[in-house]
């Protein structure tokens, strides 16, 4: 299975990924929009899921690279994942917002509102809108459902932020959340 999607290389470390996912488009079965806030984790990082080893929730961290790992966050929410590295190694890019830009009306209904800037703000919003489930988890991203399409003409000129992550209470100040710095469609705005 490839590990170079929409320009990216899957195997490198997870925060050269997250920061080059910034601007790439996201489809579910063609639903989806522009990739505008990510955040990197890896198994030496305190705060990753991978940090104590491998377990059935997390199996599929450990997995080959370029596929989703989807967990449930707080018993609530989905939240989707790019694995990268390569196999065994346990890192990932938790996807934390997109600028919803395809099948408006499909995420609308599937959240129940019609602010766009409140459709895929943060990573249960955007597992909401997408439809992405448990039944997402482990799947490659370079096979349908998913699509990942590279960079358009608009994203190479994306000023893109670095910051600490969000709602974490480990390594809180490591710099692997990224996105577009004034993005309507942030989870939180850049300090």
């Amino acid at each position: 299975m490839t590990t170079y999607l929409a320009g990216i290389d899957f195997n490198a470390p997870s925060h050269e990924v997250a920061r080059l996912l910034i601007g790439v488009t996201v489809l579910v079965d063609g639903v989806g929009g522009r990739i505008v806030e990510t955040e990197a984790y890896d198994r030496e990082d305190p705060a990753s899921h991978t940090y104590n080893g491998p377990t059935i929730r997390n199996a599929a961290m450990f997995g080959p690279s370029a596929h989703a790992y989807v967990y449930r966050s707080y018993g609530i929410h989905w939240c989707l994942n790019f694995v990268c590295r390569e196999e065994g190694h346990g890192a990932g890019v938790l996807i934390r917002a997109i600028e919803p830009l395809h099948g408006l009306e499909t995420m609308a209904a599937r959240r129940k509102l019609d602010d766009p800037r409140l459709l895929t703000s943060g990573p249960g919003r955007v597992c909401q809108a997408l439809g992405i489930t448990r039944e997402h988890n482990g799947k490659p991203l370079a096979l349908p459902p998913f699509q990942l399409l590279p960079r358009d003409a608009v994203a190479p000129d994306l000023p893109v932020a670095a910051g600490p992550r969000i709602g974490i209470s480990k390594a809180m100040d490591t710099p692997w959340r990224f996105g577009v710095a004034r993005s309507p469609y942030l989870s939180k705005p850049f300090r």
